[in-house]
């Protein structure tokens, strides 16, 4: 009787396995298993319009197509109120409760500060009432490593980190272009980034806390930069930065919008063995010209598909932080409230994976692809 139980469990057993393995087969809810994604993806809230209707579209389009949000802080300090520890403007912290508000619970999120100029050449501007104010005295006439701005922009920082919490900290955007349009100023930056990296880390040892570089300018044949130069601030930066942080864009080199070589990342990428994270790409969809039709990028959604494919793609392979193609949407709208100047602002106007009309572009399939993975 007992063996005869067996028997029968034993058959139920193998029935029931038959089963499983007929379902895996034939049931479509259960396809092939895909490589999970190992990076975050978004983007930063760029309007593409000057009004409260672009400003929530962008973050309603950040809730549903990235996991993370780049806050992208590049207009300036509140330098004077940061060394006296006073509040800052109003506005400022306006725009910072509104960010706030607006950034998932779920999202991780990337700030990024830097005390060097938007032209990046300089030290960064004043910021009040609004971004880019010409630097009050004393602050026209001293550099990165003057006390004032040392105490000012570690002062800022720390304000920064309380008040967004956040997951990855850009302290520097850029450096290495600093390095390549004023050399004469880079020992003086380096001494002010090594002092607030090693008060932030004492301070924030689990932070992320680190610079990004602009990765065409470490491959000499689509860059006119001092490659020497460009290999001395990539050394001296290394030890004080956590992450290589890259901003990419491909198409604003000698390269424009030929063919990417298939090994363009392999190369950037090569140059630290630093965890990466793609602080800032994208590609142009649309043909633009600028300097009055003296330069014209052709760039297709096609191409954009093109570049966003590979870059994720590499992205997975090196096992990327994350991956913030700047701007969400194309700012047409935007470019002509300003007054359709002819000049570098045009050059990432159609890189969003939604075109001015708010069409998804086939760039935002991939996207999307890789977001679901």
């Amino acid at each position: 009787m007992i063996n005869l139980l067996n028997k029968f469990f034993v058959l139920q057993l193998f029935l029931l396995l038959l089963i499983v393995i007929s379902c895996k087969k034939e049931n479509p809810t259960n396809p092939p298993q895909t490589e999970n994604r190992n990076f975050y993806m978004g983007f930063t809230p760029f309007p593409y319009d000057i009004n409260a209707v672009a400003q929530n579209y962008v973050y309603d389009k950040l809730a549903t197509d990235a996991d993370i949000i780049a806050h992208h802080f590049d207009d300036g300090v509140p330098w004077v109120e940061a060394l006296a520890d006073t509040d800052f403007h109003p506005n400022i912290m306006a725009d910072w409760q509104y960010r706030l508000s607006r950034t998932p619970a779920t999202h991780k999120k990337y700030v990024a500060v830097t005390p060097i100029s938007i032209d990046r050449n300089a030290l960064a501007p004043y910021k009040a009432e609004e971004g880019n104010l010409p630097l009050p005295a004393p602050w026209d006439t001293i550099s990165f490593n003057h006390p004032y701005v040392k105490e000012a922009f570690l002062n800022y920082c720390n304000r920064v980190v309380e008040f967004f919490n956040p997951d990855y900290f850009v302290i520097g955007i850029e450096v290495n272009l600093l390095m390549k349009l004023r050399p004469d100023l880079w020992d003086s930056f380096l001494e002010l980034h090594k002092y607030v990296y090693q008060q932030l880390k004492n301070t924030y040892p689990n932070l992320p806390i680190f610079v990004s570089f602009t990765g065409m300018d470490f491959i000499p044949e689509y860059s006119d930069a001092d490659q020497v130069k460009q290999q001395q601030a990539l050394n001296d930066m290394m030890p004080y930065t956590d992450i290589y942080g890259i901003s990419v864009y491909p198409y604003i080199s000698s390269l424009l919008t030929d063919p990417i070589p298939s090994n363009l990342f392999d190369r950037i990428f090569s140059y630290s063995s630093k965890p990466i994270a793609i602080c800032e790409t994208g590609y142009e969809a649309d043909t633009i010209s600028i300097n009055g039709g003296s330069v014209i990028i052709e760039g297709t959604p096609e191409l954009q598909n093109s570049y966003i494919s590979y870059l994720l793609n590499k992205a997975q392979e090196y096992d990327a932080e994350f991956v913030i193609n700047f701007v969400l949407r194309d700012y047409d709208a935007l470019w002509v409230a300003i007054g359709s100047p002819d000049d570098i602002r045009i050059l990432w106007r159609d890189t969003g994976l939604y075109d001015e009309n708010g069409s998804a572009r086939i760039a935002h399939q991939t996207w999307m692809e890789w977001l679901n993975k």
